[in-house]
């Protein structure tokens, strides 16, 4: 077998090994890929992709396998190439604040490695020990600290992508400023592996915040929350580094109803929000946090609040807003959703999509919470079924609203095969028009990650 030849017999897996892996973070089915290849470098991709180019053999990428929109699905005429053995950080740069990875390393090993050089690297999701970075950039990943750090596109200087035919561009900036021409690392970045396979990356290191502070706090009110988000940002002048908003729904489920955590505060407040701010002197940085905190109670703002004072008081804070597993268990059979929209519209939009839901589920439920202060929401919805009538049914529910609002089907998860048939809610045909002429020219053969993202092209 050509492909064997390229990546060692060892690293071309078939039957039960394939079948035994999952597709993403939320499916119990394996993958049906006809065989998984896994290149230890750019060169051994290259070449593989020149075989599957020459043989019209379509393929898949794996990364760390956390999606939630089916963007990891394989049909058994598909092959998946998955980075799993391209791991190693290759070069990091204290001074330039850079460093250079390959695609497969995982999001946690690249900011431990960071904080090593006495850096960090700002990106941080709650599946960091699993996610890779290839697949962070190829959906542009968001996370808890986008108010402050912005996307995953943010920290990108540079990559290295090979393109369907086997050409490998090799775009390894590693500078602030470059306007020599067109910035083709976009192209790549959020675009799902169907344009190319990332295979390294030059990341943008930040100087390190050595102090962390991390309150959960009640609040009365929606627009109190929104009162806080703006007494926040302003009072801790630009240290403001997640604000985290979990309706009751949230909080007292995964807390009280489910046992599953010791809630920190009553579970009868309407909003919760975990805010946390990032500074480099502890005793000042302390000081202008507990500050705001008042200011925010005195101007009624919140009504109870807790400062976590240790790691694990922190951790536990989190671990509410990060219990997926929980939200899988108390809610199954399930239904995420991922979107995004201007925050002012965001409590009417949810009352709407929630009496929806209960309107033809009477005992239906949803369960809200996200990072509010980048507009970003994740509902998760539960009917008593999972059928794709269902599916279909809850998801006009929850995307129709949307148009009229200009919020995004997708905030940071990606179209995949999940939300393909609902992307002209958030763009327009002229984009849609010119993502198609992308793709064409780009693969035109329709060997990448085929069928995600775009629908097939008409004819």
């Amino acid at each position: 077998m050509q492909i064997a030849a390229i990546v060692g017999g060892g690293n071309v897996l078939t039957g039960d090994d394939v079948s035994a892996r999952s597709v993403d973070w939320l499916s119990a089915a394996g993958c049906r890929a006809g065989a998984i290849v896994r290149p230890a470098s750019t060169d051994e991709l290259a070449a593989v992709m020149r075989a599957c180019h020459g043989a019209h053999q379509p393929v898949v990428t794996h990364g760390g396998l956390t999606g939630l929109v089916h963007g990891a699905e394989a049909e058994p005429s598909e092959v998946v190439i998955s980075l799993e053995r391209m791991t190693t950080i290759e070069d990091i740069d204290p001074i330039g604040n850079t460093l250079t990875v390959q695609a497969g390393a995982p999001l946690q090993k690249v900011q431990e490695a960071a904080e090593g050089a006495g850096r960090q690297f700002a990106l941080d999701l709650g599946a960091r020990g699993s996610c890779t970075i290839g697949g962070n950039i190829a959906t542009n990943a968001g996370g808890i600290r986008v108010i402050r750090y912005g996307m995953m596109r943010q920290q990108v200087l540079g990559l290295e992508a090979v393109l369907a035919d086997g050409t490998v561009v090799s775009s390894m900036n590693r500078m602030l400023k470059n306007n020599a021409g067109f910035d083709l690392k976009q192209l790549f970045i959020g675009s799902e592996g169907t344009l190319g396979i990332v295979t390294r990356a030059v990341l943008q290191l930040r100087p390190p915040t050595s102090d962390v502070q991390t309150a959960l706090v009640a609040c009365p009110s929606f627009e109190a929350v929104t009162g806080l988000l703006a007494h926040m940002g302003q009072a801790l002048g630009g240290n403001l580094a997640a604000f985290e908003a979990m309706w009751q729904s949230h909080y007292r489920l995964l807390t009280e109803q489910s046992g599953r955590h010791t809630p920190p505060l009553a579970t009868d407040a309407p909003f919760y929000v975990i805010l946390e701010s990032l500074g480099t002197d502890a005793e000042s940085h302390a000081a202008l946090f507990s500050k705001a905190l008042e200011a925010a109670l005195e101007q009624q703002l919140i009504e109870d609040a807790v400062v976590a004072h240790s790691a694990s008081q922190r951790q536990g804070i989190w671990d509410i807003r990060e219990d997926i597993e929980g939200l899988i268990q108390t809610l199954a059979p399930l239904f995420t959703f991922d979107v995004s929209l201007p925050i002012a519209e965001m409590e009417r939009y949810v009352a709407k999509v929630e009496a929806a839901i209960t309107h033809d589920w009477p005992d239906g439920r949803m369960v809200t919470f996200g990072h509010l202060g980048d507009g970003n929401l994740h509902l998760s919805v539960s009917v008593g079924s999972h059928a794709d009538e269902t599916r279909h049914a809850v998801e006009a529910h929850v995307y129709s609203p949307l148009a009229e609002l200009g919020g995004s089907v997708s905030a940071e998860h990606g179209i995949g095969l999940e939300k393909r048939a609902y992307l002209s809610i958030s763009r327009t045909p002229e984009e849609i028009a010119l993502m198609h002429t992308l793709k064409q020219a780009m693969d035109p053969l329709g060997l990448l990650n085929r069928h995600k993202v775009l629908a097939p092209a008409a004819g």
